[in-house]
């Protein structure tokens, strides 16, 4: 079975993930290292990934996988991690992206965006949302697992920031 873990960038994947006693495939990890990218935006200082290859490279294995991408792949179950807008677009800060990237990922976040596409690609009972916007990366990473303890309900929708 795999489980996606996603969402935009700054609502804490990796922090949370690193934290579970499971080993996480990072795609954002492998995808530089692997190539798996046609080419570099140097606008937006980013990769765009070649999902048919990124796709290949996972190709059928289970566990966890972590990235804002990770939708994008098979899986049965898709943890989507949210967090308010201002803190989303404080954190990027915070952490050195400027302020084009941080506002791009804010309205991300605003439009829930990645929440939208994950309920489209896998349907809303298989995603679950887990709001991390006063929650430390431990208090997310108990969330994580009790999705893959079963000790949840699919909850596509609860979260809201208007």
């Amino acid at each position: 079975m795999r489980t996606v873990v996603t969402g935009t960038p700054g609502t804490g994947k990796t922090s949370a993930t690193e934290r579970l006693d499971r080993e996480v495939l990072h795609l954002n990890d492998v995808i530089e290292r692997e190539g798996l990218y046609t080419e570099r935006d140097a606008e937006r200082d980013s990769l765009v990934v070649d999902l048919d290859a990124l796709g290949e490279f996972v190709g059928g294995r289970e566990g966890i996988v972590e990235s804002h991408l990770a939708h994008h792949l098979p899986a049965e179950r898709v943890i989507v991690l949210r967090c308010a807008p201002d803190d989303l677009e404080r954190r990027l800060r915070e952490r050195g992206e400027d302020e084009a990237k941080a506002g791009e990922n804010r309205e991300s976040e605003e439009l829930d965006l990645i929440l939208s596409e994950a309920v489209t690609e896998h349907g809303l009972e298989s995603v679950y949302e887990i709001d991390t916007t006063d929650r430390s990366p431990d208090e997310v990473a108990s969330e994580i697992e009790r999705v893959l303890a079963g000790e949840r309900e699919p909850s596509a929708g609860e979260v809201t920031f208007s």
